[in-house]
């Protein structure tokens, strides 16, 4: 195997495997036990059904099935409709009373100098 090939290898293996470090959650069971999820780096996949941007804010919605997720985003806004993959932090955005919203922080873009 020459050096260039293994060195291709090696690094397409590292990108698997950090990927696949971030487990897929179903959004249902982020929403149901959020305190299980709370401040920890999770996947979900969907499908988008809503975005909204207002000068600072990104932020748009996933449904995957068993549940939807608003996500908070540095990126640009996929479309509607569009099937994603978003990784990053769970929150609460609020809790009053019996209502709550648990959001999904998405990582920040990575930088390229």
């Amino acid at each position: 195997m020459s050096t260039q090939l293994r060195t291709w290898f090696l690094i397409s293996m590292a990108m698997l495997l950090l990927v696949a470090c971030t487990r897929t959650v179903a959004i249902k069971d982020i929403l149901d036990q959020p305190r299980e999820y709370a401040d920890k780096k999770i996947a979900v996949e969907g499908e988008v059904s809503g975005a909204f941007s207002l000068i600072f804010i990104k932020y748009f919605m996933v449904k995957d099935g068993t549940g939807e997720i608003g996500v908070v985003s540095e990126k640009p806004l996929p479309k509607i409709g569009q099937k994603i993959r978003i990784t990053g932090t769970v929150k609460e955005a609020f809790s009053l009373g019996d209502q709550r919203m648990t959001i999904l922080i998405e990582d920040a873009p990575e930088k390229t100098h």
